[in-house]
């Protein structure tokens, strides 16, 4: 038998806390229910198959021993609320390595659990699914509508003399979100194209400059002995790839999409022990300004400080194979269209 804990039944997207009993009402245990599979601590697997928790970790110790389960992949560190109130980081373990132990202390109690396992998470991912699907066309649809306003107000200052100076900025300035709503779309859609790039280069970024002014920001603003600290080669080979070719021709032609991509080497690479992050923010802004393009004809900058913030801390929790989609996103942030 089970229920959900504090009616979260609506909500499926937020931890949950279920609670399994085993059928001759014994033994009842509080289940987290997350990323759409069960976790359980050592403590209550030796509980659910009966046993101490020393034949646990012996069995534990022999799983990954044996490379019958990687323990990066079933096991993670979550909030754990002890008796006394206080909460506390702890080890839980997935769906996948309690039913391995179970095969390996008590198989009658493993077949029990597994069905009612599926159970749950046959209901929760098919509820999730249903309230993500209805979510994401609500967002469709207040995406859309909100582009369609952006649009006419762009016709209203296009085509009527405003009396007011204020009211004109004021509309100018919703217009250009226009830009950011076509590119959040495109992205949506995985088309993003890179366009309006500057192909001409004033300047060329070497190993040793980019060194030479790794140390400046450190002079400057301070920083622990380990800051530009290189750990390895990686960094050289970051600065090389950006202009890398193939045939004869550059793999990043422009200026915009070397920028980019040095922006996410450097953040991905780990090339330093330690600021590798802004070390990476200060190379694209040092990379765009001595190319000339940091700045609009107007004088302000091409990219926003919080925007480029957010694109580094993008860049760090992106996955391997979003690399392509997100140097586009960078490019069509700091285009000729912006």
């Amino acid at each position: 038998m089970c229920y959900f804990y504090n009616d979260k039944r609506n909500d499926m997207e937020n931890n949950q806390i279920i609670i399994y009993q085993t059928p001759d009402g014994e033994t009842t245990i509080d289940v987290k229910l997350e990323k759409g599979t069960i976790w359980l601590t050592q403590k209550q697997i030796a509980e659910l198959f009966g046993i101490q928790r020393p034949a646990i970790t012996k069995h534990l110790s022999n799983i990954f021993k044996t490379n019958e389960l990687e323990e990066s992949s079933v096991c993670s560190k979550m909030e754990h609320t002890a008796s006394d109130g206080k909460k506390y980081k702890t080890k839980y373990y997935n769906l996948d390595l309690i039913l391995s132990l179970g095969y390996r202390v008590n198989s009658k109690n493993a077949t029990k659990f597994r069905i009612w396992a599926n159970k749950v998470l046959k209901e929760y991912l098919t509820i999730g699914y249903a309230l993500n699907e209805k979510r994401l066309h609500e967002q469709r649809q207040q995406f859309n509508a909100l582009k369609q306003a952006v649009r006419i107000m762009g016709n209203v200052v296009g085509n009527q003399e405003l009396s007011s100076d204020e009211t004109t900025g004021l509309l100018k300035v919703i217009t250009d979100y226009t830009y950011a709503l076509d590119v959040l779309d495109k992205y949506d859609h995985r088309n993003l194209t890179i366009e309006a790039t500057h192909n001409q280069q004033l300047f060329v970024a070497t190993y040793a400059e980019a060194m030479k002014a790794i140390q400046g920001l450190k002079d400057k603003f301070g920083g622990s002995s380990l800051f530009g600290n290189e750990k390895d080669e990686s960094f050289q080979s970051s600065i090389a790839t950006i202009y890398q070719s193939f045939g004869g021709h550059d793999l990043y032609p422009s200026i915009e999409e070397k920028a980019a991509h040095l922006l996410y080497f450097v953040v991905k690479n780990h090339s330093f022990s330690d600021g590798n992050k802004r070390i990476a923010a200060f190379l694209f802004v040092w990379f765009l300004e001595k190319n000339n393009i940091l700045y609009r004809h107007d004088g302000t900058k091409r990219i926003a400080d919080n925007a480029l913030v957010a694109l580094t801390l993008m860049i760090a929790e992106s996955k391997p194979d979003e690399k392509d989609i997100i140097a586009q996103v960078v490019v069509n942030l700091i285009n000729g269209y912006n």
